[in-house]
């Protein structure tokens, strides 16, 4: 195994990668809450994760990747309704049809850029029975209390022997500006005490049958149950956004402490925010893109469409913890990037080899590993691969050397990073291909332009859509029309 260092957010340093069972990792990652269509911040972190994933597997580890669905019990901003039932009577449906629909709509983005899934997809609505009998668990060890149907997390004892704030760092009276306002505030001894169960008001539609009312799980307990059910009262990664280390993830540590007397996870891991174009993405003022508007290119604040792994190669091209800014122009330059990339894979396929090498190609791949073991580096990785893209380049124009071994070495390790470690696909057809290729459809695109012209639009949309049904997304602008290929 690599000697692999990991920044954790608990001890805000990086740490040397100690696995509780020699070879094996447990990472639990907080999935999304399906009452919508995906986020694009949220494709950020689970992408993100899902490197992580791909590199733990890569040298070596047995990882078993737990990613719940949130699909009950999280409160909408005014904490008076729960997301998914607040969709429901919007659209009309029943909450378990919102719930897949989105489910399903999430599963489509997350393959669509190339996402391995999860080992373990769990939901919150399978785990009530577990959620009722940890709540009972907490209870009977004097940590939670019961007011008219609710149950509530009492964060001041808690705070007495333990620290409600180990991970965010906040002290507790911080938490008071930070405590979502429930109904039935008024019931908690304290304003910082959360919610572990809510009894259900008579327009809830989602509930369920407990010792203490009929009603719903709070939002932070599930992924205490559905983690330590899957991995153990003790593991090794526990990741997501950083908008959840508080108040989600602080709660999910006092639980699980309150609960199994244990920490639950000795590495803490959180992926930073994406905006777009400088600003935070907001569907309200219009600057947002959903991402399947990327690859299909219809988003106005795009000027063409751009492949899933030319957008995937962008977000590699910051570290997960790093903010990361969205925009046409970063979108073009890594497709540039990408296409210079996938280019040389061409080449390396027909490079003449030398008796001797005048490229380092083991110190190259040090270099690379280093990258990635020093808290999963991308921007540096994808550094040193650019410069196997110039010595590539150089070995072409018979500048520098390389042996037959080196060289299979040099095409082993490069593949295993672009393909295995930063999940990107070669889209880009080999260049005879390409050839004919922008042939066909420029020649397809010549014959819509003339149906139009001629008024003929059901044949003009026809090319258009089939040629999307293919894979090839057409954008049509005051200079004329280009393509882009999406699949």
């Amino acid at each position: 195994m690599e000697a692999l260092k990991i920044y954790n957010s608990l001890t805000q340093k990086k740490e040397l990668f100690k696995p509780i069972t020699k070879g094996f990792v447990g990472m639990y990652v907080c999935g999304p809450t399906v009452y919508s269509n995906v986020h694009l911040g949220n494709v950020r972190t689970f992408m993100s994760f899902d490197m992580i994933y791909r590199y733990l597997l890569h040298i070596g580890y047995k990882v078993r990747y737990v990613r719940n669905i949130t699909d009950a019990g999280h409160l909408t901003d005014d904490n008076s309704e729960d997301k998914i039932s607040t969709k429901a009577r919007l659209e009309k449906l029943e909450p378990m049809e919102i719930v897949q629909k989105y489910t399903v709509d999430f599963h489509k983005v997350l393959e669509k850029y190339n996402n391995l899934p999860p080992n373990i997809e769990p939901t919150a609505t399978g785990h009530i029975v577990e959620q009722i009998e940890t709540i009972q668990k907490i209870i009977d060890n004097g940590l939670a209390y019961v007011v008219n149907g609710s149950v509530y997390f009492d964060v001041l004892k808690y705070n007495e022997k333990e620290n409600y704030g180990i991970l965010s760092k906040r002290i507790i009276e911080d938490a008071i500006e930070n405590t979502r306002t429930l109904d039935g505030q008024s019931d908690k001894k304290n304003p910082q005490d959360f919610a572990l169960w809510k009894k259900a008001e008579p327009e809830h539609i989602q509930r369920w049958n407990s010792p203490w009312s009929v009603g719903f799980p709070g939002w932070h307990l599930e992924c205490t149950v559905m983690s330590t059910k899957y991995l153990g009262e003790n593991f090794d990664i526990h990741g997501g956004g950083m908008d959840l280390k508080f108040p989600h993830h602080e709660c999910e540590i006092a639980q699980a402490k309150a609960c199994n007397h244990t920490n639950p996870v000795n590495y803490w891991m959180h992926t930073n925010m994406l905006t777009l174009n400088g600003k935070k993405m907001s569907k309200s003022t219009g600057n947002n893109i959903l991402p399947n508007e990327i690859y299909e290119g219809t988003s106005k604040l795009l000027s063409k469409a751009f492949s899933p792994s030319v957008t995937r190669f962008f977000m590699m091209q910051a570290h997960y913890s790093s903010m990361l800014d969205l925009s046409n122009e970063a979108l073009l330059a890594s497709e540039k990037g990408f296409n210079r990339l996938m280019d040389t894979l061409n080449i390396l396929e027909n490079l003449e080899t030398s008796k001797t090498s005048s490229f380092n190609v083991h110190n190259w791949k040090q270099n690379c590993y280093d990258a990635m073991n020093d808290d999963f580096n991308t921007p540096i990785l994808i550094a040193h691969l650019f410069d196997a893209v110039k010595n590539i380049n150089l070995i072409k124009d018979k500048k520098e050397t390389i042996t037959k071994q080196d060289l299979e070495l040099l095409s082993t390790t490069l593949k295993a990073f672009i393909y295995d470690v930063l999940g990107l696909e070669n889209t880009m057809a080999s260049s005879d291909n390409s050839d004919v290729l922008n042939g066909v459809v420029e020649m397809l695109i010549k014959i819509r332009n003339e149906a139009k012209a001629n008024k003929d639009y059901a044949l003009s949309d026809e090319i258009r859509d089939k040629l999307k049904e293919k894979g090839i997304q057409l954008k049509d602008s005051r200079e004329g029309t280009t393509f882009t290929v999406i699949n």
